[in-house]
């Protein structure tokens, strides 16, 4: 059995679309791509080294498939290596052929799919980007732990990591640090209890009403 962990920034607002480069996601009008660039230090590069540094496979919806196949082959530095390495399971009903090296789709149903990898033995189950994918993987409680980066930005419009497919729960902070920049970095496990209450009731039993 294995745990499928998402990775991945957004804003403030919750907005994850397209933090790299305007070229990443502009669908749906997306006017702005880039939005982390500027908030990059030493303090996230060791954090996202930790992260990469242990075995894991991917698992990615189509766009972000397509956005990674496209640089990652090619491209150099600590991060390269082990997303080459990794196995890839991508989620995609219109991808026919993965050229990308350690590429494979999920056949059949994406939820019963994605439950069979983590039935498996093996690496931990990593999800970057993905912003539709996360919704379904949400909708069906696949998500055990969440490694956010949650930047000082607040941008209004955009695909959020939280949206469609969210449903009432709670979190458990295991881990939290803030970089010199402001971005906060924090680390949640599914599975806890949302603590109800009423400050009323609170307040009304102090009074002796």
């Amino acid at each position: 059995m294995r745990e499928l962990i998402v990775n991945t920034f957004l804003t403030l607002d919750g907005v994850m679309q397209a933090p790299g480069g305007p070229e990443e996601d502009p669908s749906e009008g997306f006017e702005h791509g880039g939005w982390s660039f500027g908030y990059w230090d030493g303090q996230m590069e060791k954090s996202m080294e930790e992260t990469m540094s242990k075995p894991f496979d991917l698992v990615l919806g189509r766009t972000t498939y397509e956005i990674f196949a496209a640089y990652w082959p090619r491209a150099e530095g600590p991060a390269a290596e082990p997303l080459n390495k990794a196995t890839k399971h991508v989620a995609s009903t219109t991808l026919k052929e993965l050229d990308w090296q350690n590429s494979k789709l999920i056949e059949g149903d994406l939820p019963a799919g994605v439950r069979a990898l983590k039935e498996e033995d093996g690496p931990e189950l990593q999800v970057h980007g993905s912003a539709n994918l996360i919704q379904t993987l949400l909708e069906h409680g696949l998500i055990d732990e969440f490694r956010l980066y949650i930047f000082p930005v607040v941008l209004g419009k955009g695909k959020r990591l939280f949206d469609g497919g969210a449903v009432p729960a709670g979190l458990e902070l295991t881990h939290s640090d803030v970089s010199s920049t402001g971005v906060i970095m924090a680390i949640y496990r599914t599975g806890a209890d949302i603590k109800y209450g009423s400050f009323a009731d609170e307040a009304a039993s102090e009074t002796g009403a």
